[in-house]
């Protein structure tokens, strides 16, 4: 932080002091830093869309799964464009709850897709289910996948 505050001040000073060097110098540094803040926002964007094309479906299903793992997903990349990697966490809700069961504990995992899935591919696995609140049921709740985080190619 005292580096930060000695170069504003450096540049405060350098500005009085010489107007006619340092004013196109720094009007170009804030154009520079205006388009990579433009740039990395419309990359936010563009992940935050293509990561809203995905459709997952999360369901307890003991019958169709390993018993180590009864979660059924069900993952259709609806972009145009493969996706290379996946990463999310499951929220389990009782219906018509706006409550997380499932405790998000810091060594709550963090699964994993498939790594590339091609555009318009489905992808089926079993997963592991999260560490449950005491006193709920996982068929009696919905399994949804949040805090999604992932690439796709360009």
């Amino acid at each position: 932080m005292f580096i930060g505050i000695f170069l504003v001040l450096t540049w405060f000073v350098l500005l009085i002091r010489y107007p006619s060097k340092a004013l196109p110098i720094s009007g170009a540094a804030l154009f520079s830093l205006a388009l990579v803040a433009l740039w990395v926002v419309w990359m936010d964007n563009r992940e935050a869309h293509q990561l809203a094309r995905l459709e997952m479906r999360i369901a307890y299903d003991p019958q169709g799964c390993p018993a180590d793992r009864p979660l059924r997903l069900n993952l259709n990349n609806g972009n145009s464009v493969p996706m290379l990697e996946l990463q999310w966490q499951v929220a389990a809700y009782a219906p018509g709850e706006n409550v997380n069961l499932a405790e998000n504990l810091y060594t709550a995992p963090r699964y994993r897709g498939p790594g590339e899935l091609q555009a318009g591919a489905d992808w089926q696995d079993c997963l592991p289910l999260p560490a449950l609140r005491p006193g709920y049921r996982p068929q009696t709740l919905e399994f949804r996948a949040e805090r999604l985080q992932g690439s796709f190619s360009k």
